[in-house]
This record gives structure tokens, C-alpha cells and sequence, in this order.
């Protein structure tokens, strides 16, 4: 019995993972590049993110930066603005394209100078391509079905590759520790199947925390589980005053940073929707885990508070779903949870690699054992003839 689920486990290990290799490799590889990436956006694109602050130099005000844009960009509609909780980082805007062009214009202003400094096509930049790649491939909802049947399979994949690896009393040592002095095959063994040992308990999780973009019933699975019904449709009220529109921009600022006095990314949205009311999203760095949010809706007339979603008030399931996105992006806890996020990522992107190894290797292995039968059976037949003429 036990060499039958052995058996059974080789089989789907081998083809499961030959089928879903390249997409694990592609998907694993991005991963450990999106683990840093609120570290290496201000790197890489230093000239968009990051400004000059001088000695008692003063900001402007957020209304007068979004005139400024406004002017520069007359025929795009504002939809968005982020404001980084750091003090030397641009304020960027996010506004509307025609629907030729997919994403939203993103421009960086300097707040204490109102010097707009580059505008870029957010679908093009570099984050935003190894995003789309680790989600859908850069394939849309073809690559999102892929990418969810690839995660699905890794998961067996991990399952019978345990049940391959379990050790017995003779390689027990064998099971726990790479020979690096091995030959090259016996090393590229350890290294699938010891480092995959290592690394299965936190790439299983965050595998299965990755279904949750891929499959909408497992997202309302949460909140079932939670809160005994699935996730509600939320949106941000409706104006309550009537009449033209008034930037309130630096009041609604100022106005939730008395409210959420807490350290942490500002995002306006809904700005480009005339009824609803300006939505105001800010993290709170200071909290013991990342990825805490709460919210706030400003009247886009008057800049009145109309509402608040605090997160100490939410619901278990919203808050159980928060907690998805830091436990697969390794963000949880801020730099521990990082760096081993980022090794495990390139573990895992190996492992196609060093199994893809194991399997041609057993391939050679197979076709020299059956030359060497064939040639021993045309061996034997021609003594065998010899034999039969020598008797005649």
C-alpha cells in the first residue's frame, strides 16, 4: 500500500510539475521582486519619488498643487491622489486616459515647489509589469486562469513531494541536510528536495493566500468564515450638498490627520465620480502589523466629514482579509517577514529547475539501461546462433 501511494505521488509530483514549472518559476521569481518593492520604487525611479527638502522649507497646498496639474493637464480628469507618509517624497496624481490607453496617467509633483516633475503611463512602469506577470502573466483573465490552475497544482505539488521526501531509518540524515561535496546529481537532488522541505511550510502558505486573487468564492470564503456572510459590496456615500465643485483638498488633508493621527500612506479616490464623496484611505505605519486601514468620506462640495470606517470598528472578516495580502507578500511584520519571503521566492522559483534536472537525468538513465539490455540480448542472441550452427 505504501509503495502504491509512493508510486501514485511520483506520478502526479512529475507531471503536475512539468505542466505548472514554467508558471511556478515566473510567478515565484516576480514574487520575490514585489517582497521589496516599497524599498526599490524610490531606488529605481528616484527621480519620481524622491525630492529635496530644505531647512524650513514649507509645503504647498494640496489644493493649489491639484490647480497646477489641472492646468498642465486640461483634458484629464483627476481620479486619485497618494501622498507617502515621508516627508521627501513627490505627491503623485493619478488621472484619467481616453480608452485607448489602459491605466491611469501618474504625475509626480514636487509639493514644496508645485514643479511638476515626470509623468508616466502607470501600466508601464516597472512594478506595475511585474505585478501584472506574477498575477495573470501579462495575459488578462487568460493568464488569471492559468496562474489559479498553476497555484492549485504547486499546492499537490508541495503535498507528494512530502510524502516523496518522508525519510526512513537508513536516509534520514540524508533527508535533512545538503552534501555539498556530493556529485553534481546528488547535489541538485538536495538541493530540490532538502530546500524544498525548508521552504514548503511558508511558500504553502503563501500559495494558498495567492488563490485568493484567483478565485472570488475563496475571497468570500473569509468573510463567511468570519463573519457568517460573504463580503459586501461597500462604496463611499453620496454627496450630501449640492452645487459646483470646490477643491477642499488641504482641509480634508488636515482634517484626517486630526482624525488619524497615526504615521502612514494618504490615498484620495472616487475624486473623478460627481456624486459619490471623496474617499480617504490612510495606513497606519505604527501598527503591529502592516496592511491596517482605515477610512474616511468628505462631502466633495463642502469637504464635510460625512462618514468613517475606522479599522478598530470593522468586522472580523474585513479584517481577516486585510491579513491576506501582508502574509503573502511577506509584509506582515515588516523586514523578518520580508527576507524570509524573498529567499523562499527564489527557493521556489529553483525548484522547477533542479526537478526539471532530477527528471532528464532519470531519462538517461532509463535509455542507457535499456541499451544495455538490448545490446546483452543481441549479445546472447548471436552466441545463441553461433551455438546452433556449431551443431550443425
Amino acid at each position: 500500500m505504501k509503495k502504491i501511494l509512493k508510486n501514485i505521488a511520483a506520478q502526479l509530483h512529475l507531471w503536475l510539475g512539468i505542466s505548472s514549472g514554467l508558471v511556478v518559476f515566473i510567478v515565484a521569481l516576480t514574487g520575490s521582486l514585489l517582497v521589496f518593492e516599497e524599498e526599490l520604487e524610490p531606488v529605481i525611479n528616484k527621480h519620481f519619488n524622491i525630492v529635496a527638502v530644505g531647512e524650513g522649507k514649507q509645503r504647498l497646498s494640496l489644493d493649489s498643487l491639484a490647480t497646477s496639474v489641472k492646468q498642465q493637464f486640461p483634458k484629464n480628469k483627476l481620479d486619485r491622489i497618494t501622498i507617502e507618509a515621508q516627508e521627501d517624497r513627490t505627491f503623485v496624481f493619478g488621472l484619467k486616459q481616453d480608452k485607448k490607453k489602459q491605466g491611469l496617467l501618474s504625475v509626480a509633483v514636487n509639493p514644496f515647489t508645485g514643479k511638476i516633475i515626470e509623468a508616466r503611463q502607470e501600466h508601464d512602469s516597472f512594478f506595475e509589469v511585474v505585478l501584472r506577470l506574477h498575477r495573470y502573466l501579462c495575459m488578462e483573465e487568460t493568464g488569471k486562469f492559468i496562474t489559479g490552475i498553476s497555484c492549485i497544482c504547486f499546492l499537490v505539488i508541495m503535498i507528494t513531494g512530502l510524502i516523496l521526501w518522508w525519510p526512513n531509518r537508513k536516509n534520514q540524515k540524508q533527508r535533512f541536510q545538503v552534501k555539498w561535496g556530493a556529485s553534481p546529481k546528488r547535489l541538485n537532488w538536495d538541493l530540490h528536495a532538502v530546500f524544498g522541505f525548508y521552504v514548503m511550510p511558508f511558500i504553502f502558505l503563501i500559495a494558498l493566500t495567492g488563490l485568493v486573487w484567483s478565485y472570488k468564492w475563496i475571497n468570500n470564503l473569509i468573510y463567511l468564515a468570519f463573519d457568517g456572510k460573504p463580503q459586501q459590496k461597500r462604496e463611499a456615500p453620496a454627496n450630501i450638498a449640492s452645487g459646483d465643485f470646490l477643491t477642499h483638498y488641504e482641509h480634508i488633508l488636515q482634517a484626517s490627520a486630526k482624525i488619524l493621527p497615526h504615521q502612514g500612506k494618504v490615498t484620495f479616490t472616487t475624486l473623478n465620480a460627481d456624486s459619490l464623496s471623496i474617499t480617504v484611505s490612510k495606513a497606519d505605519d505604527e501598527a503591529a502589523i502592516s496592511n491596517i486601514v482605515s477610512f474616511l468620506y468628505f462631502d466633495q462640495n463642502t469637504g464635510a466629514l460625512l462618514s468613517k470606517r475606522l479599522y478598530d470598528n470593522e468586522t472580523a472578516g474585513f479584517k481577516a482579509r486585510r491579513v491576506v495580502f501582508p502574509i503573502h507578500t511577506g509584509s506582515l511584520l515588516g523586514w523578518p517577514t520580508k527576507i524570509i519571503a524573498f529567499i523562499v521566492s527564489l527557493i521556489t522559483a529553483s525548484l522547477p529547475m533542479t526537478g526539471i534536472f532530477i527528471w532528464l537525468g532519470k531519462n538517461r538513465k532509463r535509455k542507457k539501461k535499456a541499451g544495455d539490455i538490448k545490446i546483452k540480448r543481441t549479445s546472447v542472441a548471436a552466441t545463441e546462433e553461433k551455438e546452433s550452427a556449431t551443431r550443425v
